[in-house]
């Protein structure tokens, strides 16, 4: 047996995942569809992309079988190929908070509120989750809310918020999620709920982590 043909070759297909999320741009789409199934065009919108653009990236992640695709009429619909798709950005962001100084740097200047927004990790919630006096709000848009979210949790997207804000009980604690660990949507609803007078924390975590958890779901 050749072992250094079989070192080569074999590392060649380990890279190649590496080489197709190695992108700014690609993170992001497989962080969006970690929420669920989505358009070119719905990608394009969300990661602030040209159709054009969003399509070369999607192309090159389906090469790497990171994601799948669906023809419906004329459009096309991705989806990630495996949960552990996802579970590979984790590790990603795990691996650079802990290596790299300039996460936390970024993150101290953009997120400056988050230091003082007490956060709640998925096992509290799991604890907590059938508490009659707490609210599970996800605040992400209705179409990912309706393709899965938190078993029992209320959906009120996060520009929807300031004008539902007489839907929520203000005796009741409420916890806010989102699309994951750097979405501000949770961060943003949190700031506004206390800014009312509610009792309101963020989840540390996002929809997709607590699915890949494997935790109680619910699709609508």
């Amino acid at each position: 047996m050749n072992h250094r043909a079989f070192k080569t070759e074999i590392n060649e297909q380990f890279a190649r995942i590496a080489k197709a999320i190695a992108n700014t741009h690609r993170l992001e789409l497989v962080d969006l569809l970690a929420q669920g199934e989505r358009s070119v065009e719905e990608l394009a919108n969300e990661a602030a992309l040209s159709i054009a653009n969003a399509s070369q990236h999607l192309q090159a992640l389906r090469e790497a079988h990171l994601i799948i695709a669906r023809k419906q009429g004329l459009r096309v619909y991705y989806r990630l190929a495996d949960p552990t798709v996802y579970q590979l950005v984790q590790l990603i962001r795990q691996i650079a908070e802990r290596q790299l100084a300039e996460v936390e740097r970024i993150i101290d200047t953009y997120l400056t509120e988050r230091k003082v927004l007490e956060p709640v990790t998925i096992n509290e919630l799991i604890s907590r989750l059938h508490e009659p006096g707490l609210i599970v709000l996800d605040v992400r848009p209705v179409l990912e809310y309706t393709q899965g979210h938190i078993a029992g949790a209320r959906s009120i997207p996060i520009d929807e918020i300031q004008q539902r804000l007489h839907e929520l009980p203000p005796d009741q604690e409420i916890v806010a999620y989102c699309r994951g660990a750097y979405c501000v949507f949770a961060d943003e609803a949190v700031q506004l709920l206390l800014s009312h007078g509610y009792q309101a924390r963020r989840m540390q975590q996002g929809y997709p982590d607590w699915k890949l958890a494997d935790l109680p779901t619910e699709t609508d």
